[in-house]
């Protein structure tokens, strides 16, 4: 019996070890090695594993940042530009600064402004809700209150505000990593460019029906009477499907468009002093009539005539006005 038991633990022993030997041996033949800059980029990200940058998590970034022959279609939205500047120190690469963004709430649909015409009582949910029925209000296009976006927050930049109904976006907290914008499914969430100082101007509306409808929908929807494009003088408006739309790479922050908007569906943010509606509205009309009078000139002018140029008085500077 003794002996039957010794035999038994040498036999499973000896099969142990040579399986493991075989599993080690396997191993050494098929390992991959892995490039040591990986871990040191892995390292050098913040570790949010968001997917804000495109990749699964901060390990597949690192391993396609390493891959890579540049950094132009790499960036980590959480780290920025210091989190770039070290990822590009240790691949020896070279880096263009992006802007910073930050996500913005595209509806100005508040509880006031876009009355309820049913009662939701399913599962509190936006997809869910946007799957079952436009939503609860007559704008079929604006948030619906769930707070999906919250939700998929993972640096609590997001909150929902009860007496609007709407999510409001922490500036000091957003990271701009999308993951908002993926989990709205009216796609209302934005990332624009947080702007020289934070200030930025922005459509707060999505809402593509036609005027008349869109108003009785909601008070501070875009009718997209086209006012703020023909008023732009730097082509960073455009209406299309019934609703305008700022580019930010082209806006000026003059803030023309939203003094000029008959429906105040154009904000905007952290501007350092209040916005003088008449007083821009005086100015743009201005400038409206001088071209309409110029037009009108160059109108009455016989075919063929030249127009003349207005010719500009040279600047003289006194003494005290100049630099000597």
């Amino acid at each position: 019996m003794t002996t039957t038991i010794i035999w038994t633990i040498a036999i499973i022993s000896g099969l142990g070890l040579l399986l493991a030997l075989t599993l080690y041996l396997v191993a050494q033949r098929f390992k991959v090695v892995e490039d040591p800059r990986i871990e040191l980029v892995e390292k050098a990200m913040p570790g949010a594993n968001c997917g804000g940058c495109g990749f699964a998590g901060c390990h597949a970034f690192a391993d396609s940042a390493v891959k890579a022959p540049n950094l132009d279609n790499h960036f980590c939205p959480v780290g920025g530009n210091e989190t770039m500047k070290k990822v590009a120190e240790i691949l020896g690469y070279e880096i263009k600064e992006k802007a910073p963004m930050v996500a913005v709430v595209r509806c100005a649909g508040t509880c006031a402004a876009r009355p309820k015409t049913s009662e939701y009582d399913g599962s509190v949910s936006c997809k869910v809700k946007a799957s079952l029925y436009a939503g609860d209000t007559g704008c079929a296009y604006g948030c619906l209150g769930c707070g999906d976006c919250v939700a998929a927050c993972k640096f609590g930049a997001l909150s929902m505000d009860p007496e609007t109904g709407l999510p409001v976006v922490d500036e000091e907290k957003c990271t701009a990593c999308g993951a908002c914008v993926k989990a709205c499914p009216k796609a209302i969430i934005e990332l624009r460019k947080k702007g020289p100082r934070g200030m930025r101007e922005f459509v707060s509306c999505v809402n593509k029906d036609k005027g008349p409808s869109v108003k009785k929908a909601c008070a501070n929807a875009c009718i997209g009477c086209g006012i703020c494009q023909k008023t732009c003088t730097h082509n960073a408006i455009t209406v299309e499907n019934n609703v305008a739309y700022i580019d930010f790479d082209k806006c000026k922050l003059c803030r023309e468009c939203e003094a000029m908007c008959p429906t105040g569906a154009i904000h905007g943010v952290n501007f350092p002093k209040p916005l003088d509606k008449d007083a821009v509205k005086a100015r743009v009309q201005e400038r409206q009539k001088k071209a309409r009078e110029a037009a009108a000139a160059a109108a009455a002018k016989p075919v063929g005539e030249p127009v003349e140029s207005p010719v500009q008085e040279p600047v003289v500077l006194k003494k005290e006005e100049s630099n000597g």
